[in-house]
C-alpha cells in the first residue's frame, strides 16, 4: 500500500543503469529509503523530485529494507541552494549530517521542521555559517552530547570569562583555564552566541550579524568538539573546510 508522507530529500544513490535509491526525511516516519525507478533519466517526473535538499510531498510504499517511491509533488526545490556553490557546501553537510545521526523509521517531527526551516533559510540567502553553528549545536543533543555551557565545567561558577575545553568538555572560566593547557579562547560575544545557538529556537531567528574573527572562533571550538566527541567522519564537511580555506582567501 502507498501512503503520502511529507519528505525533504537527504541523499541519493545510483542504482542500477536508470534508477536511484532515494533517503527521505519525513515528517511522519523519520528517515526512510524508497528506491525510485527510472529516476536517473531527463525525461522520467521522478527525476526533478529526487534531487538533492527537495521538499515536497511523496508516495510512498515502504518496507523494512527499502520501500518504492511511485510518484511525487514539488513543495519547494530549493533551488537557490543548488545554484550557489557555497550554499551546496553548507546545505549537503547539513543534510549529511541529519542522515549520520538518526535511524531508520524514527519520527522525529521537531527535526524535520528544523532541517526544513534551516534550508529555506539558506535558501534565501541568509549567513550560512551561522546557521550551521546552530545546525551543529542543537543537533548535540540529537547525538546525546551536552556540552556545559551554562557555567564553568571545573568549578561550575557562572561569572568570570571563559574559553572552551574539549577535554572538560565545555567552558571554562579563568579561575579554572590552568586545568586545560589546549583551551580554545573566546570573546565574550562567542561565549555568548554558543550558549545561544544551543538553546535558540530557529523560528526566533532575526537579523544577526557576526564579526569574521568571533566566528572562527565559534568554528574552531564546535568542530573540536564534535571531533572528540561525535565520532563522525563527514566527506561534506571535508569538503566544507576547503571551501571555506578558499573563500578566506578571496576576501
Amino acid at each position: 500500500m502507498f501512503e503520502k508522507c511529507e519528505a525533504i530529500v537527504l541523499r541519493t544513490v545510483d542504482y542500477g543503469e536508470t534508477n536511484k535509491i532515494v533517503t527521505l526525511w519525513t515528517r511522519e516516519w523519520g528517515k526512510v529509503a524508497v528506491m525510485a525507478r527510472g529516476a536517473k533519466k531527463p525525461s522520467s517526473r521522478l527525476s526533478s523530485v529526487t534531487q538533492l535538499f527537495t521538499y515536497g510531498y511523496y508516495l510512498v510504499q515502504k518496507s523494512r529494507g527499502v520501500g518504492s517511491l511511485q510518484q511525487a509533488e514539488v513543495i519547494d526545490s530549493l533551488r537557490g541552494i543548488r545554484e550557489n556553490i557555497f550554499a551546496t557546501a553548507y546545505a549537503s553537510y547539513i543534510v549529511e549530517l541529519t542522515d549520520k545521526v538518526t535511524e531508520e523509521q524514527r519520527p522525529n517531527p521537531y527535526l524535520f521542521e528544523f532541517l526544513l526551516q534551516t534550508l529555506k533559510y539558506m535558501n534565501d540567502g541568509v549567513d550560512l555559517e551561522i546557521l550551521t553553528y546552530i545546525y551543529e549545536m542543537k543537533m548535540l543533543r540529537v547525538m546525546g552530547l551536552y556540552p556545559m555551557l551554562d557555567y564553568c565545567a571545573v568549578c561550575k561558577q557562572t561569572e568570570g570569562t571563559f574559553s572552551f575545553s574539549v577535554k572538560e568538555g565545555g567552558f571554562l572560566c579563568h579561575r579554572c583555564e590552568a586545568t586545560d593547557p589546549h583551551r580554545l579562547p573566546l570573546s565574550p560575544a562567542a561565549v555568548k552566541l554558543l550558549r545561544l545557538f544551543y538553546y535558540l529556537d530557529l523560528s526566533r531567528l532575526g537579523k544577526i550579524s557576526v564579526k569574521e574573527e568571533t566566528k572562527k572562533q565559534l568554528n574552531r571550538a564546535i568542530s573540536a568538539y564534535y571531533d572528540e566527541y561525535s565520532g563522525l567522519s563527514l566527506k561534506t564537511k571535508r569538503f566544507l573546510t576547503q571551501i571555506e580555506q578558499l573563500k578566506n582567501y578571496f576576501q
